[in-house]
């Protein structure tokens, strides 16, 4: 027993000590990036803060802006475009990129970065938690999705094209191929319960395709999590980070942001049919198969075994109370997608 309990202590130091030397190493390249920064940029910096990863927020004697970290390749250039592209075309609730860097683009030790305007938020945080807050997002996606059919033929060619279905069956490939750890957390019959809703969600999709493929053609956004929204000091709400958009069909957000919201109802079929925008979806019965699916839980899971975080007791926490918290609610919430399906 004193043989573990020493081991324990062990580990506990070692994960101290590294904690202690990724601080200092945090501090380090900040400061680096702090001094390049004066140096390319026309003011003093005052304050670099990291806000979320690979985000900053910087300010200046007289203004604030936010400094983010691309992917190599044309993403940054791309967005660029994009965000103008979208405010020509008269969506004004998102930022726009400055571009004030004396040696454009910003690198700085092999990364791309990008400097964004300030949005000054609101004092509280955006949130799917009240009905308010899930209304103006939907209504800001479906602006967004009318400004980018525009847009489609114009990026058409310069955006991946998005395939659902493909995605999907890819992800509950790898959650399959996960069960003997996954079996470690959760119950095998819970287990086979989740990948069987997969399948049925898929084939049921499968038998619908045609209604899929009838759908305008918008650029997607993406990831429409709360997080990627603002709200304005001003009382408006902003819809940021373009860093997965795609060519595809709009039904392919509103999946997206109904799996997302449906924690904050309690998984109740009938608050979802409240949302009007969503209403001429909920009649059909590709997209009523789409929402069996479970892709919260199967991303979160294979996103925490893809990282090796399998022994982290806070991560594996939020993980099965995301679970297991509302399954009872989830399973009423299949079934009556199975009723109005008529299966």
């Amino acid at each position: 027993m004193d043989q573990w309990a020493d081991l324990h202590l062990v580990v506990l130091l070692t994960k101290a000590v590294t904690s202690k030397d990724n601080g200092r190493r945090d501090d380090l390249d900040l400061n680096r990036l702090f001094t390049y920064l004066n140096g390319q940029l026309p003011f003093v910096l005052t304050d670099l803060r990291p806000i979320r990863k690979n985000v900053f927020k910087i300010s200046t004697d007289e203004k604030q802006y936010i400094l983010k970290e691309f992917s190599p390749g044309n993403r940054l250039r791309l967005q660029e475009t994009f965000t103008s592209s979208l405010k020509h075309e008269g969506f004004d609730q998102t930022y726009q990129f400055v571009d004030l860097a004396q040696d454009a683009p910003l690198y700085f030790q092999g990364k791309l970065f990008g400097l964004l305007d300030y949005i000054p938020s609101a004092e509280q945080p955006f949130t799917y938690n009240t009905s308010k807050n899930r209304e103006d997002a939907l209504s800001l996606l479906h602006h967004y999705h009318e400004t980018t059919a525009k847009l489609y033929p114009r990026y058409k060619t310069l955006l991946p094209a998005f395939n659902q279905m493909a995605k999907w069956t890819d992800r509950l490939t790898v959650f399959m191929q996960n069960s003997t750890l996954l079996k470690l957390f959760i119950h095998g019959d819970v287990l086979e319960e989740f990948i069987l809703w997969a399948k049925w969600s898929l084939a049921g999709m499968t038998e619908t395709f045609e209604w899929f493929e009838t759908q305008s053609k918008v650029v997607l956004h993406g990831d429409v999590a709360f997080h990627n929204f603002l709200r304005g000091e001003n009382g408006r709400l902003y819809l940021l980070d373009f860093d997965l958009i795609s060519n595809g069909h709009a039904y392919a957000d509103y999946l997206q942001y109904a799996n997302r919201i449906l924690p904050s109802i309690g998984w109740s079929f009938h608050e979802l049919q409240s949302l009007q925008i969503l209403k001429p979806y909920l009649s059909e019965k590709g997209f009523l198969y789409g929402l069996i699916y479970p892709t919260d839980i199967f991303r979160e899971w294979n996103r925490l075994i893809r990282g090796r975080m399998y022994n982290d007791r806070v991560k594996i926490k939020n993980v099965l109370d995301m679970t297991f918290y509302q399954l009872e609610k989830r399973r009423t919430f299949i079934h009556d997608i199975k009723m109005e399906i008529g299966s």
